[in-house]
């Protein structure tokens, strides 16, 4: 098992990934006790069965640095192979302003070729590659040095079956045409807007049974505040307070530190000090909130007039379309994009792009009358009425 930690020795491996088709990569980090990643460790591999065409780079190691690999990410004559690759290509944008480009993510593709909903890597090297993975160091600390034999054989194993896993899945693909549906499927994780969270926008993520413009406006300034201190400081929001506190908070309305004092699900450290003096802002900034800049629910879930035996057809249409697509059925539509087609709507995602030609086209038919659905030996078909 071979381990850069120079610039240098990672120069001469980009060099030669640069003359490669594709170069698989993963990456082990912590995000436990920051806000952003801690990249510990990177493991490239490029076709080839030889020592030197699988590596490990040591991004921990003083002095090294990671724009060779940076370069390399972004060769557009290189297809980088990743698996799951959200959160890989994350590090890379937050820590290297870069998104690899063009992308192979082995997990959608899997999808669109009938493996199933998310599939885990440790399955398709099972089903491709037919191999096993010894997985003992799959919760273990990235970040303390040395390594172990067993971390590093660990580590290597998540990208050289990925070499295995990723000319079966592309030659399938390139055999049924369905490559431009994984490019199509890929353009969010290549948007870095994917990667950037707005302190403005945190709010949203918070589940709350309210559509009180007011009380949203204290939550939505206790979530700024939040996002922006997390950032500051790296670390993770939930440090900061987690949101059952938010939501506390924004009831309660706090004014001072004595009220903060009665809070009950406050951590003791955000009683006092910056935490305690951004809260009281945030909450006085909320209360203080002209009404026409409040913060307007989501409330078009809520006002669907769903008609609930047409949604069970759908759900049957979707089963017997991903079934005979060989596709997962996640991949082509949510149980929230049926009920949103069984109340009327016509915009869905599944109504777009290749999903429109796999199962949209036949859905919007199912909803004007124009087709029924039909049981045909062990098999559910159209039928035109």
């Amino acid at each position: 098992m071979k381990t850069l930690t120079t610039t240098e020795a990672l120069q001469e491996f980009c060099d030669r990934a640069a003359k490669a088709p594709y170069v698989t990569v993963d990456t082990e980090f912590l995000r436990e006790r920051t806000y952003y990643s801690k990249l510990c460790l990177v493991q490239l591999a490029i076709p080839g069965d030889t020592e030197d065409d699988a590596v490990l780079v040591d991004p921990l190691v003083e002095g090294l640095s990671l724009a060779p690999l940076y370069e390399l990410m972004k060769d557009a004559g290189v297809v980088k192979v990743f698996h799951a690759a959200r959160q890989d290509l994350e590090i890379f944008y937050i820590d290297g302003g870069v998104i690899p480009e063009p992308l192979f993510d082995t997990q959608v593709a899997a999808m669109v070729c009938g493996f199933g909903e998310q599939v885990g890597y440790e399955t398709l090297v099972r089903k491709i590659a037919k191999q096993s993975l010894d997985k003992t160091s799959r919760f273990t600390d990235w970040s303390r040095r040395p390594l172990t034999d067993a971390q590093m054989k660990y580590a290597l194993a998540d990208v050289t079956h990925l070499r295995v896993i990723y000319e079966y899945l592309n030659a399938q693909l390139q055999k049924s045409g369905r490559k431009e549906w994984v490019e199509e499927e890929l353009q969010v994780l290549t948007d870095p807007a994917t990667y950037v969270v707005h302190p403005e926008d945190a709010w949203k993520r918070i589940k709350t049974r309210t559509q009180s413009g007011k009380f949203l406006a204290v939550v939505r300034e206790l979530a700024r505040f939040r996002e922006e201190f997390a950032q500051s400081r790296n670390v993770p929001r939930n440090r900061v307070y987690k949101d059952d506190a938010l939501l506390e908070l924004a009831s309660t309305k706090p004014q001072s530190a004595q009220d903060l004092s009665r809070s009950r699900l406050l951590l003791r450290e955000a009683r006092k000090g910056d935490i305690a003096d951004g809260i009281i802002a945030a909450v006085k900034a909320g209360i203080e909130a002209p009404r026409d800049d409040h913060p307007e629910p989501d409330t078009r879930r809520d006002s669907l007039q769903v008609n609930p035996a047409l949604a069970d057809m759908l759900r049957v249409l979707l089963k017997a379309k991903a079934d005979d697509a060989g596709v997962a059925q996640k991949l082509i539509a949510t149980a929230s994009d049926l009920d949103a087609l069984a109340a009327g709507q016509r915009d869905g995602l599944c109504l777009k792009g290749w999903r429109r030609k796999v199962f949209g086209e036949d859905a919007l038919r199912l909803c004007d009358g124009k087709i029924g659905l039909a049981v045909k030996g062990e098999k559910v078909g159209v039928i035109e009425l």
